[in-house]
């Protein structure tokens, strides 16, 4: 599974090397090494040596701390070294994201909102994401609210639709027992689309998957709609023309 084709991204601590095996074992599309939010700033540099000494041998995708920080430069050099994915946080300029060569923008600032047509573009780019827990608290404006945040992921849809990529892949959902709100919010997230979510516990994996994936009710149209044709002019009353047909193959993959 790539990173343009995963559904579930799921982060593990990079201070925790003990983690790293179960997380893979989890099943998620991809795994996270994660040396920014989840990583003390006194840990840094232990975590970072413990993500390279596990990626001599094993394979996931790092999220690297921010441009900026003192600890950018040797966590760039990591991944490089290291050749595996990296998930770029607070993304706001393409220029940055050239060092590396499989990058998820993570955009998750205003100014990276505002910049997800150029990031979207970046030739190391193949997908989005979208942080909206930072953005949330640089807006002043609760996370678990969805209407502050649809312009956002508006953007981040349609920039990545216009580069020719996968739908982006949506920020977490924090709250690890509430059930209910992660299907929602996976609804949400497919609804406005959105192609996959970031994962914060292996409890989340199947979830996301499965919302996700198109129901029984749109199999079964798609399947009727691309048996009939293009000679077809309606099924079950709806026209059937170049864009119908054109979603009736993205849900079956055809």
């Amino acid at each position: 599974m790539t990173t343009v084709t995963a559904t579930t991204y799921l982060f593990v601590p990079g201070d925790r090397p003990d983690r790293f095996g179960k997380a893979v074992a989890a099943g998620a599309d991809v795994v996270i090494l994660d040396l920014e939010d989840a990583v003390a700033p006194a840990d840094k540099d232990t975590a970072r040596a413990e993500v390279a000494a596990w990626l001599a041998e094993n394979h996931a995708m790092v999220r690297i701390n921010a441009p900026g920080t003192p600890w950018f430069d040797a966590d760039a050099a990591l991944v490089a070294a290291r050749g595996v994915p990296v998930l770029v946080p607070k993304a706001e300029t393409p220029g940055v994201l050239t060092a590396f060569r499989e990058v998820v923008a993570l955009v998750e600032t205003a100014r990276g909102v505002e910049s997800a047509g150029e990031l979207a573009a970046a030739p190391s780019v193949t997908r989005l994401a979208f942080g909206s827990v930072d953005l949330a608290a640089e807006l002043g404006v609760a996370p678990e609210d969805p209407e502050p945040f649809a312009y956002a992921r508006s953007r981040l849809v349609i920039a990545s639709a216009a580069a020719g990529l996968a739908p982006p892949v949506d920020g977490v959902t924090t709250d690890l027992r509430d059930d209910e709100r992660l299907a929602a919010d996976v609804r949400y997230a497919r609804r406005m689309g959105f192609g996959g979510k970031l994962c914060v516990h292996p409890r989340q994996i199947e979830p996301v998957r499965a919302g996700f994936a198109p129901t029984e009710a749109e199999l079964a149209w798609a399947t009727k709609v691309l048996t009939a044709g293009a000679s077809a002019s309606a099924v079950d009353g709806q026209l059937v023309d170049r864009p119908v047909l054109a979603r009736a193959r993205r849900i079956l993959g055809a």
